[in-house]
């Protein structure tokens, strides 16, 4: 895969990793990672849906390159697809080192989210 120069997206989240977040070899806990790209999706699904949203699916994440201890960690999103009820979210995480403007593609991948109504019952995406 060629090396990407910019974000694919959105801006939707933006925090800094802890040291609560690694795991014994200083690195953050993939899990971590994944969480907070949950979060941003879940915003940009909720966005498209104009209602609440819950995940339903992850259909692919791959890491590329752990996350640190004081990055800052940058999740872009784009809506890939828009279904009777559902909607799939492209996903980004780059980490930006030492407050630098430098960032590093740490992990890619697309979440899926249904749309819900008042009750918790599914409900349809306006188009």
């Amino acid at each position: 895969m060629p090396h990407q120069e910019e974000p694919k997206g959105e801006l939707t989240l933006r925090t800094v990793a802890m040291p609560a977040d690694t795991n014994p070899a200083g690195d953050i806990f993939g899990g971590w990672v994944l969480s907070q790209m949950d979060i941003a999706g879940g915003i940009a699904a909720s966005e498209r849906a104009n209602s609440r949203v819950v995940t339903v699916a992850i259909e692919a994440m791959t890491f590329i390159s752990p996350v640190k201890i004081g990055d800052v960690l940058c999740v872009y999103t784009t809506i890939e697809k828009t279904g009777t009820t559902s909607i799939s979210v492209y996903m980004e995480a780059w980490a930006r080192r030492n407050r630098a403007t430098d960032r590093v593609k740490v992990t890619d991948g697309t979440f899926v989210y249904v749309a819900l109504d008042a009750t918790g019952k599914p409900a349809p995406v306006n188009k």
